[in-house]
Parts: structure tokens; sequence; C-alpha cells
């Protein structure tokens, strides 16, 4: 069997999202949704009637917003997440969103074919936060197998 890679990445907006001060952002996430579809690697990513995840309201926040992909592996994910076009909205964030003090980004495996629902990405991320990096939830920092993820026995 084999296993691709999930990630979450949240953000709170500063303003509404309709607000003039989020403009550049909207306006930029139709181009960076389709590099990352012509992303070597990529797989899915979550979307809503707009082609995007920002109406997608997961925290039972209207200020958060949910950003969620599979991809075939850690490198692919990475290469696009710092590729040129992305790092360069990526570098503006501060203009749209606030600092987060808890991890807003998780990564985990997930098995060829199954597309991650809101939940299962805020369940990693919830437990990436309580308890730090494991096989279950981490971080590009940490290298877990997709074996050591299977036989994970999370905390409750």
């Amino acid at each position: 069997m084999s296993y691709y890679f999930a990630q979450i990445n949240i953000a709170r907006m500063l303003t509404p999202i309709d607000d003039p001060i989020m403009a550049d952002f909207v306006n930029n996430l139709d181009r960076i949704n389709t590099l990352a579809e012509r992303s070597p690697g990529f797989v899915w990513r979550l979307k809503d009637e707009n082609d995007n995840a920002a109406s997608i309201n997961v925290f039972n926040d209207n200020f958060m917003i949910i950003n969620m992909s599979v991809w075939k592996d850690k490198k692919s994910l990475f290469d696009f997440t710092y590729s040129l076009d992305h790092v360069e909205i990526f570098k503006r964030r501060k203009e749209w969103f606030e600092k987060m003090t808890d991890m807003h980004m998780a990564l985990w495996y997930v098995r060829n074919g199954y597309d991650p629902t809101p939940q299962d990405a805020k369940a990693r991320l919830n437990y990436l936060n309580q308890y730090g990096e494991t096989p279950y939830a981490f971080s590009f920092k940490s290298e877990f197998s997709p074996e050591e993820a299977l036989n994970y026995k999370r905390q409750t």
C-alpha cells in the first residue's frame, strides 16, 4: 500500500475576507492554487464552490482560513511551499494575517486515494499542538516513515 503526504495550514485574517486589506491576498488565491495544482507531486486540495477553501469554516471562527492538500511525497510539498511564487506571497502574510502562537501547519500520511477531511486535519493540528511532533502529526523538521505512523500509539 502506498502513502502520500497530507498537509493543513491555517491562518487567522486581520479583517473579513471582503475587506480591502485582504484584496491582494484574495486576488492571488487562484494563481497560487493553480501553481500548486501544476506542481510535480500534487495530488489533491480542499476546495469550496469558489475553487478555494477560504469559506470553509472548520474552527468556528469566521476569520480563520484553512488550506489542505495532498502530495505524493514530502519533497514535492516542500518544493512547492518554498517556490519563488509561493514564497513571495508567504513573505507578505503579516499584511493579512495575525501572528499565530500555536503550530499552524501539520503534516501526516494518508493512504493513496484517500482525501482527508477538514476534521481529520483539525485533529492532526490539535494533536501536534498538544503533544509535539510525532508520527501522527509533524512538521517539515521531522522525518517519520509511513510504517512509524501506522504503528504509532496515539495519546488520549
